[in-house]
């Protein structure tokens, strides 16, 4: 599909109200992930078209990496309300609000339903991969005129390009597949890239489909987030099977109790349980711990690996690695919006006007007061970065979160103001976080490390989720 005559076939055949889009342009949402089919269910709620680029050959697929870890926010926080109605209108009974779903379940249980209804898969594309977004006929320096004219997204598809015209673009492509290296100062260098077989970046299947890869190893698990534990306590659980297993943990912050988190004070229960099965691992010596580690080099003789890094102002080797799993989070991929304007922060590289809201230097919670469609405006008129991808390398986004955004985003683009404008974000209590190094007791959500906020975001890892 090439022209525009094509996609506004595809509208009249495919929209819930053909009469209304039948002349216009659709939304064009980048990632089929829970954020971006939550765009397409507000879309559809409003009777305008859209289509939908996800670049694996199946819908989430950043998720299908981690679906055996648990996630330790409940449905409740992870079903979008626009989905919901949109689901139950077909029959679909929502799964209990107070169970905590894998990432296999949250794809089976509620996205590949969502994305089969008939309102919206025929205008979903898998195995898309958007390789650039233009504006129609002019290069980014060129202002004149520009608003009025359509998004050009340009595709590979089937390993073909394939252009689309669209009205407006919201990317909810999300940073999973984008993560930072282990190297402390951010830069991939080629003695980490030449290692690629024996390190993973995210969240291994260790006690399942990559359990033969670290049983009887010695593992270096990089990074401090939610990640990192996950990675931990699995290989802690793998260890007790097969007592050769030796677990090494490095991380950049000198302190472990900020890692260990509000624990029992934490209203969410199994994330509070995280940090006190964390502390009893360290405390029953099943890993080697270095914390204040900036690393800054990787060697390999013949199956070994020497990590080289400053520890207090020391250079310190740890050797003898076999396996290296990463979680140092991640970072979003700018590349295609090259020829559109941009707006992002110098140094999270998140939505601007999101930056002093979440910076992970002040805020170690996750704070973040309401925000929609007004914080997310970009220069370019109907582009909107939304998602993890708007928090930029901040590691503390909030599936519910995103869901607020895309409400707020396309109520704007239908024109709603007042809708836009409006705050329906629900979240939990946070229980205990810490901001400039002081941890703050807290009772609820409003008060969280507010620090002249008026509510706060919950901490979760930088799959976009709340994992447990």
């Amino acid at each position: 599909m090439n022209n525009t005559q094509e996609v506004f076939n595809m509208s009249e055949c495919c929209s819930v109200n053909a009469k209304q889009v039948a002349f216009k342009l659709p939304v064009a949402i980048i990632g089929g992930g829970p954020i971006g089919l939550a765009a397409a269910a507000h879309l559809v709620e409003r009777g305008e078209s859209f289509i939908l680029f996800e670049a694996a050959n199946h819908i989430a697929g950043n998720i299908e990496k981690w679906k055996h870890v648990r996630l330790f926010s409940p449905w409740q926080y992870n079903i979008n309300k626009a989905a919901k109605k949109l689901l139950e209108d077909y029959g679909w009974v929502a799964p209990p609000d107070d169970e905590l779903p894998t990432g296999g379940e949250l794809v089976e249980n509620y996205l590949k339903p969502l994305a089969q209804l008939p309102d919206i898969q025929p205008n979903i594309y898998v195995g898309t991969r958007v390789v650039a977004i233009s504006r129609k006929g002019l290069s980014k320096i060129k202002t004149a005129g520009r608003e009025k004219l359509p998004f050009v997204i340009h595709v590979e598809r089937d390993g073909e390009r394939q252009t689309f015209e669209a009205n407006a673009v919201i990317d909810a492509s999300g940073t999973w597949s984008n993560p930072n290296p282990a190297n402390a100062e951010g830069v991939w260098t080629s003695d980490e890239t030449s290692l690629g077989q024996h390190i993973v970046y995210g969240i291994p299947d260790v006690l399942g489909s990559h359990r033969d890869q670290y049983k009887g190893k010695k593992v270096l698990v990089v990074g401090s987030g939610h990640s990192a534990i996950n990675a931990l306590l699995d290989l802690e659980k793998l260890k007790a099977e097969e007592p050769t297993t030796e677990i090494v943990w490095v991380i950049r912050k000198s302190s472990l109790v900020d890692v260990y988190g509000g624990q029992e004070n934490d209203s969410l229960q199994e994330r509070g349980a995280l940090g006190i099965r964390l502390q009893q691992l360290v405390e029953n010596g099943h890993a080697e711990v270095h914390t204040s580690f900036n690393l800054v080099r990787f060697s390999q003789q013949q199956d070994a690996i020497t990590v080289t890094g400053y520890q207090d102002g020391e250079l310190v080797r740890i050797t003898g690695i076999n396996e290296v799993i990463s979680n140092t989070g991640s970072r979003p991929d700018m590349a295609f919006l090259r020829e559109v304007r941009t707006l992002m922060d110098p140094s999270i590289e998140s939505v601007d006007a999101l930056a002093p809201l979440i910076d992970p230097n002040i805020h170690s919670c996750g704070t973040v007061r309401p925000h929609g469609e007004r914080e997310l405006r970009q220069p370019e008129n109907n582009l909107y970065i939304v998602g993890a991808k708007s928090y930029g390398r901040a590691p503390t986004f909030l599936m519910a979160t995103g869901y607020e955004q895309v409400r707020s985003v396309v109520a704007a683009l239908t024109g709603d103001w007042e809708s836009a404008a409006k705050v329906e974000l629900d979240l939990p209590e946070t229980g205990v976080c810490s901001i400039a190094g002081q941890k703050i007791e807290t009772t609820s959500n409003k008060d969280c490390c507010s620090n002249d906020l008026t509510r706060a975001a919950i901490d979760s890892n930088s799959n976009s989720t709340c994992c447990s």
